[in-house]
């Protein structure tokens, strides 16, 4: 069978062909209802990994308050409820049950309550690796915040968090890539996105082959820029010494290992010479 891209420059409400893959006097094509699913993709993604990342933070940050044995056991539940359902469970909750219980979320769109649904899920796993990395801190630091005056949670916000939110860049950017991924579960709820749009012009043109290397073209793009932009971000936050960064990062030449010198050993072995031979004369 014979690949045919012209399939994207056709209207979706015929067999015409468009010029130029745009319609216009209301007319869409394939391309542009292809560019439009990226757009509900991106959406959902981006909003669910902000969500994730605020609540992520807060909750990890929650399992390491000392003395805090309340809002750990809160944490835990947190990151245990949400981390043990199924994503797309999740989404039928958020989209079909809650609001019959909550009124008001009626009032939301759908792609948002797609997105609060893989926000909570992203969360427990961000929390998680919050928890991970504030652990991994020397307990110094904390004690050493205190002795500078500051109250635990400045601690956090000025001396832990910065820190071991730069250890966590090469995870965060595995979650995020996530983020754009999961996000396809949404075309469950009738979310416009990618592959809610693959399923129907797949039927609808027969060209499911075309269709389809065109959708994972875009989540493969998206997911690499993605990857790029974290990587640009973590090379510029990253502290020397800290995070992988290692001495040679920081420019600092490695120390030499001390070694044994001739002129060392010299003076040991010439007294020793001498003090054999006067014993010799003695005698």
């Amino acid at each position: 069978m014979n690949l045919d891209f012209n399939i994207f420059c056709k209207s979706t409400t015929g067999a015409a062909q468009l010029p130029g893959c745009f319609g216009q006097g209301g007319e869409t094509s394939y391309l542009q209802w292809l560019l439009s699913a990226w757009g509900w993709t991106a959406a959902v993604a981006v909003c669910g990994f902000v969500f994730a990342m605020a609540a992520g933070i807060a909750v990890g940050t929650l399992r390491t308050l000392p003395g805090r044995r309340g809002l750990a056991m809160l944490a835990i539940a947190w990151t245990e409820l949400f981390r043990n359902i199924p994503l797309l469970v999740q989404i039928f909750v958020w989209y079909h049950v809650l609001p019959f219980f909550v009124p008001m979320l009626k009032a939301l769109p759908g792609w948002l309550l797609a997105a609060l649904a893989l926000g909570l899920f992203t969360s427990a796993r961000i929390a998680e690796q919050v928890r991970a990395a504030l652990q991994a801190l020397p307990r110094g630091q904390l004690q050493a915040a205190h002795a500078l005056g500051l109250r635990t949670l400045q601690a956090y916000r000025r001396v832990l968090l910065p820190v071991a939110l730069r250890q966590m860049i090469p995870t965060i950017t595995s979650e995020a890539m996530n983020a754009v991924k999961n996000s396809s579960v949404a075309f469950a709820v009738g979310i416009a996105e990618l592959t809610q749009f693959a399923l129907q012009a797949q039927e609808e043109t027969a060209r499911g082959i075309e269709i389809y290397l065109a959708v994972t073209l875009l989540y493969a793009l998206t997911a690499l820029a993605v990857n790029r932009a974290l990587a640009v971000l973590e090379s510029r936050v990253r502290v020397p010494g800290v995070a992988g960064a290692g001495v040679a990062a920081a420019g600092i030449a490695p120390v030499p290992a001390a070694s044994a010198s001739p002129s060392t050993s010299t003076p040991s072995t010439s007294s020793t010479t001498s003090t054999t031979s006067n014993k010799s004369e003695e005698r």
